[in-house]
């Protein structure tokens, strides 16, 4: 496969220009109607059933989020509250993205101190609920492989689909979401920020306080304020461990302290031969070791501690694509052989990284004051079911 930087970067035909939102004009009564579909407070309470505790969600980091019915109850959706401050720029920004693998935004709601948010209801729920809740096992590594596909196509819209590029600064499991069809879909861009010109190299220096979820965080941005697109490639680096290990990425109730955070424990297994340790065992002997090992080059490479020694969100994507497609071809050459089993087994091989210097690992303070860390406790998107 050729190297990484000859992967030519992919990029989407530009959109029409977007207006950028005046830090003065905050209110969302200033919101033109067309945007999208304007409810009305009574018809968001008839909605939720008046905010009934028995269609509560959980928080969406800003707010309460709950299940909802509209259009004479036909259609689920997910109703995600807000302050009135923050209405006005979500709604420019998301009603204006349209992919695949982004959530949709239906609607929304002003009111006087608080507003809401309308978005498709999305049926099974979050990445996180599938690798940690009641049912860890639920999910193939073909499955994950092609989950990790989908979020990098969405935020490679992000981040050159438009004429800005849009920086989530959110990746994490949480806010992966899976369809009917297992298809998945990122959400929540209540932290987003609008950066430079896509293709532009230029970063944002970010200089109120610095927010993201704890073990996602790029080690830059939290020590320099320094926020690029490669800050989400970092964020999406450590939502592709979690895919193979199975395991969080901060976890502080680990018995082991170099276990605590897994960008540094997979470092670790990786520099001494030792991959096998981390890996979900509900997939060891099903992934093809040509495969295991482009998929644990390109998760490292993007949670490299420089951005500048990070890959694009484009060359990810197509490095994940080709794993994929090395994944069925050994699955297809064993089919022949063996054309009654579902699953196969593999040689598990341990293998090295590259002779490069090791990283530094990356350090998280419980006590850091300068870092306001989104919690995460329940392990609940506002936009899934709980059913």
């Amino acid at each position: 496969m050729a190297s990484m930087k000859a992967v030519s970067h992919s990029v989407s035909k530009l959109f029409k220009s977007r207006k950028r939102v005046s830090d003065e004009t905050k209110h969302s009564s200033a919101l033109p109607k067309e945007v999208c579909r304007q409810f009305s407070l009574a018809e968001i309470k008839i909605a939720t059933n008046n905010f009934d505790e028995d269609l509560y969600l959980g928080d969406g980091g800003f707010g309460r989020v709950y299940k909802g019915f509209i259009d004479d109850g036909t259609v689920k959706v997910a109703i995600k509250c807000l302050k009135i401050a923050l209405l006005r720029t979500e709604v420019l920004l998301i009603s204006q993205l349209h992919h695949p693998n982004l959530t949709r935004l239906i609607g929304y709601c002003p009111d006087e101190d608080k507003g809401f948010l309308v978005y498709e209801f999305i049926v099974n729920g979050s990445l996180y609920r599938h690798l940690y809740g009641n049912n860890p096992n639920s999910l193939r590594w073909k499955q994950r492989l092609q989950i990790g596909i989908d979020v990098a196509r969405g935020v490679h819209y992000l981040h050159t689909g438009l004429k800005h590029t849009i920086i989530h600064c959110n990746v994490n499991t949480v806010n992966v979401l899976l369809n009917e069809k297992w298809e998945a879909k990122l959400t929540d861009m209540a932290l987003s920020k609008l950066g430079p010109p896509s293709l532009s190299k230029a970063l944002i220096r970010v200089e109120s306080r610095i927010v993201g979820t704890k073990g996602y965080m790029d080690p830059e941005y939290t020590m320099h304020g320094q926020l690029t697109d490669k800050s989400d490639v970092y964020s999406f680096g450590v939502v592709l461990l979690e895919l193979l290990c199975a395991r969080k990425a901060f976890e502080s109730k680990a018995e082991v302290e170099g276990q605590r955070n897994l960008v540094n424990w997979a470092r670790k297994c990786k520099r001494e031969g030792s991959i096998n340790v981390i890996i979900d065992p509900y997939l060891k002997g099903t992934i093809a070791p040509e495969c295991l090992k482009i998929y644990m080059d390109i998760a490292t490479s993007c949670v490299r501690n420089k951005e500048k020694d990070r890959p694009t969100i484009g060359e990810v994507e197509l490095i994940l694509e080709h794993t994929l497609e090395l994944q069925e071809a050994a699955d297809a050459a064993r089919r022949d052989v063996d054309p009654g089993v579902d699953q196969y087994n593999y040689p598990i091989a341990e293998f090295t990284g590259s002779a490069s210097p090791p990283e530094s690992e990356v350090y998280l303070s419980d006590s850091d004051r300068t870092i306001h860390y989104i919690s995460r406790d329940r392990g609940c998107s506002p936009f899934q079911s709980l059913e």
